[in-house]
C-alpha cells in the first residue's frame, strides 16, 4: 500500500526584499516603485522539490542562513511563496522559539488562548488546562505576564500549546533544547507519542544528536537548495565532514 503524502513541494521559492535605506524601502512599498534605492532581493529558498510522507521524521541541517527556518515557515504558511507549489495533507503546526505569544498576558491565558486558536472546544480546554499547566512545571509563574519570562519558560508554554492535540504535521524549529533534563525527557516522550500516532515531523535543530534521536531522514540545505536528502545518519556524516 502506498503511504500517503503529507507535504509536497514543487519548485518553491521564497524571496525577501531588503532595503539598506529604510525610508526608501517604506516609500517603495507605499507607492509600489520598482527602483527604490538600496533594494536587495535575498533568495532564501531556491527551487526546492520535496515529497514527505505520513509518518516521516525529517531532520533539516545546514549552516546559518541556509534556509532551514524559512523552509519550515513556508510549509507552515507563515511565509508566502514567491513561486512554486506547496501542498499539505493537513494544517501544519509550527513550534519555534519565535512563535507568537501575547507578552502582556499570563502563561495560563496564553495556553488557553493558544488552544482555542487551534480549534479546541472551550470545555475541552477547561478540562485539560490544569494538566497542561502541570506539564510546564512553571509553578506560580504561570500567572505572571510572559514579558517576565525567560526564553526557556516561554518555550515551555509554546511546547504545551503546540502539542495540546496531536497534529498530523508538526514542525519544530529549535524549540526542544529548553528546560532541565526531566522536562526535555517529557518533551521527547510527547513528540514520540505524536510520531507513533502516524504524525509527520520536520525538525530544525543545531543539536545533531537531537536530530538523530528523533529523525530517520535528513535534508541538508545549502544556499536555499537541497544539497542532500538521505538517511539521517548519512546526511549528518556528510554534513560534519564538510563543516
Amino acid at each position: 500500500m502506498t503511504t500517503p503524502l503529507a507535504i509536497r513541494a514543487r519548485g518553491i521559492h521564497v524571496d525577501f526584499e531588503v532595503y539598506t535605506d529604510r525610508r526608501a524601502g517604506l516609500k517603495s512599498r507605499l507607492v509600489k516603485r520598482r527602483d527604490a534605492t538600496g533594494k536587495t532581493v535575498v533568495r532564501a529558498i531556491q527551487g526546492i522539490d520535496l515529497d514527505i510522507y505520513e509518518g516521516d521524521t525529517v531532520g533539516v541541517v545546514g549552516l546559518n542562513g541556509s534556509g532551514k527556518s524559512t523552509l519550515l515557515s513556508a510549509v507552515a504558511g507563515v511565509l508566502p511563496l514567491s513561486s512554486g507549489e506547496l501542498l499539505v495533507a493537513d494544517e501544519p503546526r509550527l513550534m519555534g522559539v519565535g512563535s507568537a505569544l501575547i507578552a502582556e498576558a499570563s502563561g495560563r491565558r496564553n495556553i488557553r488562548l493558544g488552544c482555542l486558536a487551534l480549534g479546541m472546544a472551550k470545555d475541552d480546554v477547561d478540562a485539560r488546562i490544569d494538566d497542561m499547566i502541570a506539564f510546564t512545571e512553571l509553578g506560580e509563574a504561570i500567572d505572571r505576564p510572559l514579558n517576565t519570562y525567560s526564553s526557556g519558560m516561554r518555550a515551555r508554554i509554546q511546547f504545551v500549546v503546540a502539542t495540546a492535540v496531536s497534529p498530523r504535521i508538526l514542525l519544530i524549529d529549535e524549540a526542544l533544547g529548553v528546560g532541565d533534563k526531566d522536562f526535555r525527557l517529557k518533551s521527547r516522550q510527547r513528540i514520540e507519542e505524536i510520531i507513533a500516532a502516524a504524525g509527520t515531523l520536520m525538525m530544525v535543530n543545531h543539536s545533531l544528536g537531537e536530530l538523530k534521536a528523533f529523525c530517520s531522514r535528513g535534508i541538508w540545505l545549502a544556499d536555499g537548495r537541497v544539497k542532500m536528502d538521505a538517511a539521517i545518519d548519512e546526511v549528518i556524516a556528510a554534513y560534519e565532514a564538510e563543516a
